[in-house]
């Protein structure tokens, strides 16, 4: 997660600043959970205007810190968060487990949000060798779906810099080259209808007019 306060990583979290504001706002008045990947001035920049009633954590080694420090399962009630966004909290492989959390809190009609570093672009040429892992859209689609979030049928949003030399002009392929991007997700809950039972004849009951 350090990389991400690093001057090769502040780039991408500047590009997904106003974004992160944006969906943390759009279930207001419901609570929102945002688990950034570190505690720099990058990831605090954004918290400036956002609506109250929010909790911001960040990866802290193994575990989670910000207004409490925490490992997982996450020392939160159920169905307590309108809108979850995970901004790279996940790219080093750690806290397996996290998306089951965050669907657990979430409530019925709950949207996540997830960032993630985009294996395609060139700019993974900068994070390697810092221990991150990234996965193609189709991976965390797979993910989602296993933590029981139905996935927006939408294609994926490509955030971020492409990285390139001064001389060269951006690449005319298309913006699945930038360094990061974000998918959908939300809380589906099917409710419990009640089936109705079957008429039946019964041996027992007397004939009509008796």
């Amino acid at each position: 997660m350090a990389w991400f306060g690093s001057a090769r990583g502040l780039p991408l979290l500047t590009a997904e600043r106003e974004l992160v504001a944006a969906l943390l706002a759009s279930r207001t008045p419901q609570p929102w959970l945002w688990l950034a990947p570190g505690a720099g001035p990058g990831t605090d920049a954004a918290a400036t205007g956002l609506p109250p009633r929010g909790l911001r954590l960040y990866r802290d080694g193994p575990g989670l810190a910000g207004a409490f420090r925490c490992h997982l399962p996450l020392p939160l009630p159920n169905e307590c968060f309108g809108c979850v966004v995970v901004q790279h909290a996940l790219d080093d492989a750690g806290l397996p487990g996290l998306l089951g959390e965050v669907e657990r809190v979430l409530q019925p009609g709950g949207r996540l949000w997830l960032f993630a570093l985009n294996p395609y672009s060139p700019y993974r040429l900068r994070w390697r060798g810092a221990g991150l892992a990234a996965h193609a859209p189709t991976d965390w689609r797979q993910r989602l779906r296993r933590a029981g979030l139905q996935v927006d049928a939408a294609e994926a949003d490509w955030l971020g810099p492409v990285w390139r030399s001064r001389n060269t002009e951006p690449s005319p392929m298309g913006t699945w080259l930038r360094a990061s991007y974000v998918l959908g997700a939300e809380k589906r809950v099917v409710p419990l209808t009640p089936v109705k039972a079957a008429a039946t004849w019964r041996t027992d009951a007397a004939p009509v007019g008796f």
